[in-house]
């Protein structure tokens, strides 16, 4: 099948966009995983910015209700509403990450193995799920395009 050229061109993903009550608490939490509060809060949201030094941006929109509920509707809910569930983070040793957070306090919500792969979510002050995900070793003769069923 021939390769579709993109309608848009897209690079990478420039950010993820949170919705928070706290700035004081979340910078606090996103510190311990090690990103770095860049500026905020600014803008008529407003927002402020960290970053991992890997490059992930995120955007802590400051804007939540105080009276909000700490359910995550997406994710803690019978109903299935749409939306963005989760953010994952890809990273190269499970276990070193798993000891880490068990060091500065933060609770592993699930863990899961599947093909391969290995992945655990915990979630922030308000709710949002972050993912931790260990991809599957793939055979360097493997693409998606050979891999056997």
């Amino acid at each position: 099948m021939p390769r579709r050229t993109p309608l848009i061109e897209i690079t990478r993903i420039n950010h993820v966009g949170l919705r928070v009550k706290d700035l004081t608490v979340s910078r606090a939490f996103y510190e311990k995983l090690g990103f770095e509060f860049i500026v905020g809060p600014v803008g008529p949201e407003p927002v402020a910015i960290v970053e991992h030094p890997s490059g992930v941006n995120i955007n802590l929109i400051l804007n939540a209700s105080e009276d909000a509920s700490l359910d995550n509707v997406l994710m803690d809910h019978p109903t299935k509403h749409t939306g963005f569930t989760h953010i994952a983070l890809e990273i190269t040793d499970p276990d070193s990450v798993e000891h880490q957070l068990d060091g500065i306090g933060i609770e592993i919500t699930e863990r899961v193995e599947f093909e391969g792969a290995r992945f655990f979510f915990v979630r922030d002050p308000d709710g949002n799920v972050i993912e931790f995900h260990k991809p599957a070793e793939r055979d360097d003769n493997e693409t998606p395009s050979n891999k056997q069923p």
